[in-house]
């Protein structure tokens, strides 16, 4: 705890009297143990709170664990997954339930209508069909089925042991992302660049190109390592990068921000694709992917640690600005669009970038109004101190990159995993993004060796 009291103390704890000490919120003296219980508390949205037939996690829960809708969402699915494998790899979860979980959720998946390969953005868990997130959107997402393919490579390198369920599910992965057709997402006629949508009623209607900085990366690193339906550098230099028109360079609170939105927007657009990519010693010829994420997230976290807008609630203990439930609905928050909406999520999944930061914010949303944001799955969604407002609900694609990313900060395991994945190295390669070997010491203070250093 010394380098959290530091971080507190250093700035001193103005409303600390928000987040008293509870008396009946988790026991977590030490880092393990708070690890632990965040972890699994959060993991059990994807295993007990996942729809009974099917295996797939719903869109958003209650945080009493109440069954809002039977709405699925795709992404959520992949971090599912991922959370999934968490609970098996610490054994909170025998192997063997693991696997057979997971094959439910393949069984179901093949069930759903793909378009070009690609998954929609959501379905119901009822029937299985497609359920349009705006007008024109009855096809295919194309960043949802890069989420959930993220979540299926992990699953498929995890279980690799010869037994008739797991090599069932390196199979069935296998099915899935054979025949996702990236290159048919590249629009014909139009500037090359991989595209959001595309439906067999409305076509490009939508016409949104995946365009950097935002949670699209994994998109064009798992299009350019596709076996069958791969797309070309090119596509990579003029869609994602727009000829280095997505580079920023600009300082925002003393840091450089590499690339993306005025003070980084949103954190999810960091977080998501790093949940399976590493990217510790990851770089181009136009940034490094490591100081791009850490400068994204420092960003945050000084804009509500200085607090410029005057939020009740906000500074080294409540911090974390994201896309989230809100007091009126989901909405997007960021240094330049902040109402005073805390979301969990967005500083304990900057854990391996933040440690010191996202441990003091763990440990005071424990406290925050004697548990009221603890509940049956963790965190709720997101809060809003001066509104004395707490969501009473919990969101897949918000849930999972808790668990992901703190398993990424104890072991790398999910880092490990996918950026291992032939697709995945493949995709790098083609795209022309190479790894440098950093001296071990670089990253101490911010992502710890495999086997729980950082928990000695």
């Amino acid at each position: 705890m010394t380098n959290v009291r530091a971080v507190l103390e250093g700035y001193g704890a103005a409303n600390w009297s928000l987040f008293a000490a509870p008396p009946n919120t988790p026991e977590c003296t030490s880092l393990p143990s708070l690890l632990d219980t965040i972890q699994r508390q959060h993991a059990a949205y994807f295993w007990d709170g996942a729809d009974v037939a099917t295996g797939l996690p719903y869109d958003r829960r209650g945080t009493k664990g109440q069954v809002i809708s039977d709405l699925v969402s795709l992404g959520g699915v992949g971090f599912g997954l991922m959370a999934i494998i968490v609970m098996a790899h610490r054994e909170w979860l025998a192997r063997e339930r693991a696997a057979s979980r997971v094959l439910t959720i393949l069984e179901a998946l093949h069930k759903i209508t793909r378009f070009r390969g690609a998954f929609p953005h959501f379905v119901k868990a009822s029937d299985l069909k497609t359920v349009p997130l705006q007008p024109m959107d009855d096809g295919a997402d194309l960043v949802e089925t890069a989420l959930l393919v993220q979540g299926l490579l992990c699953a498929r390198e995890y279980f690799d042991e010869e037994s008739p369920a797991e090599d069932n599910i390196r199979e069935r992965v296998n099915q899935i992302v054979t025949t996702v057709e990236w290159s048919g997402f590249v629009r014909p006629k139009a500037r090359p660049s991989l595209f959001w949508h595309w439906s067999p009623n409305h076509e490009w209607s939508l016409n949104l190109p995946i365009t950097g900085w935002n949670e699209g990366l994994v998109a064009y690193v798992l299009a350019a390592g596709s076996p069958n339906h791969f797309i070309d550098r090119q596509v990579f230099q003029l869609g994602w990068r727009n000829e280095g028109k997505y580079r920023n360079g600009n300082s925002y609170y003393g840091h450089s921000l590499p690339a993306g939105l005025p003070y980084g927007g949103p954190l999810f657009l960091s977080q998501f694709s790093f949940c399976g990519l590493d990217p510790r010693g990851l770089f181009d010829d136009h940034i490094d992917y490591w100081d791009q994420v850490v400068a994204h997230c420092r960003i945050n976290y000084e804009h509500c640690r200085r607090n410029p807008m005057g939020h009740m609630g906000y500074g080294v203990y409540g911090w974390g600005l994201t896309a989230s439930d809100g007091p009126k609905g989901y909405l997007v928050s960021c240094p330049l669009s902040d109402v005073g909406v805390i979301a969990p999520t967005a500083a304990l999944s900057s854990f391996p970038f933040l440690p010191d930061q996202a441990e003091a914010a763990a440990r005071a949303f424990l406290s925050y109004g004697n548990g009221r944001l603890w509940g049956a799955f963790g965190f709720a969604d997101a809060f809003a101190p001066a509104q004395n407002w707490v969501s009473n609900c919990n969101l897949a694609i918000n849930q999972g990159p808790i668990v992901a990313m703190i398993e990424n900060y104890r072991t790398g395991l999910l880092w490990r995993l996918f950026t291992n994945a032939p697709e995945v190295v493949t995709g790098l390669t083609r795209l022309g993004i190479g790894r440098r070997q950093h001296h071990r010491a670089e990253f101490q203070s911010a992502s710890p060796p495999e086997g729980e250093g950082c928990e000695q």
